[in-house]
């Protein structure tokens, strides 16, 4: 399998300053469960993303060395930006939590008061702290005092429509050294249904003085510009929008800060990408595992291509070869499709 060659990424627009580091754009990757592992990180990077956060990561695991867990953290070549997402409920533990994510060469360690999941709010992380605010207070301390990196906060409007704290939380964390807050436009009991309320964000930008990143259903140019505009915020976080897009922040960052309109890969650029993005997981897995991981990526990867053929098409398409237990075929088939895809081939983003 022939490795990817890229042209320099194009940084475009004015950098964002999270305490002291610099990003070089304004269009962020969100941490994703399952999703933004080391080889998601490593081509997004490659593509030209400014910011890619890892996984959520459990501290009392990360701390006693889980391995699973450990390897959400993992560094490597290739990218310009270090971001561990940390999650947790006990001080002490994300404490150390926070001091390993520095130790292992983090730039910015980001804590997640924004995840929806029942397992992790079961375990009253994530999202269920907004209905705890002195105990959030008492975890942001913990990772502040912890490390000498900066320390950002990821959250939701709230943990229901009677109880939307964000800006109240968003104060509190700033005035305890928090140096950004990413807001997803929803509140926890809504998971990922209706729309995202940017506007909402827009109250969390006025309570503080602190970068505000907004997020929430931004796939492309025209909701990264209405987010932004509606939210006020300093910049926009893509999550779901950027599966089977590994390219995708940097073609919206171009776009938002050049005014031109948002371009994509070709269709050979788009399968090289997957290719690589392939060939990357199946290094750092193993064949075996690797495959497994893959699947979910190649399945995004196939609907991509075959847009804008029938739904019914993509899915037997998209069945069939996450069907596949041999490597070398998946890649064989991932080429014989891309040669019929119905694709039209779009002029190559800016990577």
């Amino acid at each position: 399998m022939s490795r990817l060659t890229m042209p320099e990424p194009l940084q475009i627009g004015a950098p964002l300053l999270i305490g002291d580091v610099t990003i070089p754009g304004r269009v962020l990757t969100a941490p994703m469960t399952g999703v933004s592992d080391l080889p998601f990180r490593r081509i997004a990077s490659r593509c030209g993303a400014a910011y890619v956060a890892t996984e959520m990561v459990a501290c009392d695991s990360f701390a006693r060395g889980r391995p699973d867990v450990v390897r959400r953290a993992a560094i490597g070549d290739g990218l310009p930006l270090m971001v561990i997402q940390l999650v947790g409920r006990s001080p002490e533990w994300i404490a150390k939590g926070a001091k390993l994510a520095e130790d292992a060469g983090a730039d910015i360690i980001d804590l997640n008061m924004g995840c929806p999941a029942k397992e992790v709010t079961g375990a009253l992380s994530g999202s269920a702290l907004m209905r705890e605010p002195e105990l959030a207070a008492r975890l942001i301390e913990a990772a502040v005092n912890a490390t000498s990196r900066p320390v950002t906060l990821k959250m939701r409007l709230g943990w229901d429509e009677k109880n939307r704290n964000a800006p109240e939380i968003a104060a509190l964390a700033e005035r305890l050294g928090i140096k950004a807050i990413t807001v997803h436009g929803r509140t926890r009991q809504q998971f990922y249904g209706g729309k995202a309320d940017w506007r909402a964000v827009a109250e969390v930008k006025r309570a503080v003085s602190l970068p505000v990143i907004v997020n929430g259903d931004i796939t492309d140019i025209v909701t990264a510009r209405t987010a932004l505009e509606q939210s006020k915020a300093d910049a926009v976080m893509i999550g779901r929008g950027s599966y089977g897009r590994p390219w995708i922040a940097a073609a919206l960052d171009h776009a938002l800060y050049t005014g031109v309109e948002m371009s994509e890969p070709s269709l050979a650029h788009r399968l090289s990408i997957a290719l690589e993005h392939f060939t990357d997981t199946l290094r750092f897995y193993g064949d075996g595992l690797g495959l497994k991981i893959f699947r979910k990526h190649l399945g995004w990867y196939v609907e991509q291509a075959l847009c804008p053929a029938h739904p019914a098409i993509r899915r037997a398409e998209r069945a069939r070869l996450c069907q596949i237990d041999n490597a070398r075929d998946v890649e064989s088939a991932l080429a014989a499709l891309w040669s019929h895809s119905t694709l039209p081939i779009l002029a190559p983003a800016h990577m």
